[in-house]
C-alpha cells in the first residue's frame, strides 16, 4: 500500500487552489449554548457538487496521464463521490461512468448525469458494485477511481481538515477535537493526516450511523469489521460495508475513537443545522452535529470542529423531516 502523508495533503491543497471552494468556518451561539461547548463548523454542503467529495476526485483525476485520461474513468458511489468524479471529469475533459445504487437519492443521480457522466444502476443489497466496475473496466477499458481507498483521494479529502485547522488558528483557536462523518474512512483519514502538521493536539473522532459502525468496532478490535447486511439507515452516504484497507491503516493509528448516532438523532441535527446555521445538510453530513447534540464526547473537549460533509438530500425527505419537527 502507498500510504499518503500530511505532505500529500498539503500538495493536494495546492492543486485544489482555485478549483475547490474554501468553505468558511461557521459558528452558532445557540448551538454553543445548547451543547455547552464551542463548535466550529466546516460546511462542505457549500462545496462544488454539494459535498467534500469534489476535493478527492479532482486531486485524483488531475494526476492521470494523457493516455489514462483518454481511457475514461469508472467509479462507484451512492451519489456524492459520483458527483465529485463527474464534475472533475467534466472540467478535465474525461469521460466518466458511475456505478450507482438504484435507490440512491434522485437528486444525486440527476446531478451526476448533469455533469455528463453515464450512470450504471445496481441493487446495493444483492450486487457487488466494485465487481461491476472492474468488469466494465476489463470489458471496455477505463481507470478505476475508488471512493475512498486511494492515496490521492484521501489527500484531497484531507484538505477539509487542513483548511479548518488553518482558519481556526487564524482566530487563535486550537481545537480540542474534530468530529468527522465516516463511511469508508477517506475523509476522516485525510483530516487525521492534516492534523499531524496543522493541529497535532486535536483528537480526531469518526462518527457513523447505528448499524454501520464498522469503523468504531474496527478501532476497538484492531481488525477490519464488516457491517450486518440487514442494517438500514437514512444516511445513504455512509453505508460502506467495511473500512478501506488503506484508510484503516491510517485511522487505526491516529483516531481517538468512534461514535455512533441514531437516525432520529440525525434528523434532529438536520433540523438544528437548518434552524441555527441556515444550511441544508444531508443525513450523512449531519452525523457530526448529531454526536454533539447527543453529548457523546468527553467533557474535556470544549472547542470542537464539526464537519458538515454534504447537502445533497432529496427535497421530499428533507421536507418530511421539517414537517415532522413542526408537528411535534
Amino acid at each position: 500500500m502507498i500510504i499518503p502523508t500530511c505532505s500529500d495533503v498539503q500538495r493536494a491543497a495546492q492543486r485544489l487552489a482555485g478549483q475547490a471552494v474554501r468553505t468558511p468556518l461557521m459558528r452558532s451561539p445557540a448551538l454553543d449554548e445548547q451543547t455547552g461547548r464551542q463548535l466550529f463548523f466546516k460546511p462542505e454542503c457549500l462545496q462544488r457538487t454539494g459535498s467534500f467529495k469534489f476535493r478527492g476526485a479532482f486531486n485524483r483525476l488531475s494526476q492521470l496521464t494523457r493516455e489514462e485520461r483518454s481511457l475514461g474513468v469508472i467509479a462507484w458511489s451512492s451519489g456524492n463521490h459520483a458527483q465529485g468524479v463527474a464534475c472533475a471529469a467534466q472540467q478535465l475533459g474525461i469521460n466518466a461512468r458511475i456505478v450507482m445504487p438504484a435507490d440512491a437519492p434522485a437528486i444525486k443521480r440527476r446531478n451526476t448525469e448533469a455533469y455528463g457522466a453515464t450512470v450504471i444502476p445496481y441493487d446495493r443489497y444483492s450486487e457487488d458494485r466494485e465487481a461491476i466496475a472492474y468488469a466494465l473496466a476489463e470489458r471496455d477499458g477505463g481507470i478505476i477511481v475508488p471512493s475512498f481507498d486511494d492515496p490521492f483521494i484521501i489527500a484531497g479529502q484531507g484538505t477539509v481538515g487542513l483548511e479548518l485547522f488553518e482558519d481556526a488558528a487564524a482566530q487563535g483557536i486550537v481545537l480540542d477535537a474534530l468530529v468527522v462523518c465516516c463511511s469508508g474512512g477517506g475523509l476522516v483519514a485525510g483530516c487525521a493526516l492534516a492534523a499531524e502538521v496543522a493541529s497535532p493536539s486535536t483528537a480526531i473522532y469518526c462518527v457513523e450511523p447505528v448499524g454501520f459502525d464498522d469503523h468504531r468496532r474496527s478501532l476497538q478490535s484492531g481488525l477490519r469489521e464488516h457491517i450486518d447486511n440487514e442494517s438500514r439507515s437514512i444516511c445513504d452516504a455512509l453505508l460502506a460495508p467495511m473500512p478501506g484497507e488503506l484508510t484503516f491503516a491510517i485511522n487505526k493509528q491516529r483516531l481517538a475513537g468512534g461514535l455512533t448516532v441514531s437516525d432520529e438523532a440525525v434528523r434532529h441535527a438536520m433540523i438544528a443545522a437548518f434552524d441555527q446555521l441556515k444550511l441544508v445538510v444531508e443525513p450523512g453530513g449531519a452525523v457530526g452535529l448529531a454526536a454533539m447534540l447527543e453529548n457523546l464526547l468527553p467533557e474535556s473537549h470544549q472547542r470542537i470542529g464539526v464537519v458538515l460533509s454534504g447537502g445533497n438530500v432529496d427535497p421530499q425527505l428533507f421536507a418530511s423531516i421539517l414537517d415532522r419537527a413542526n408537528s411535534l
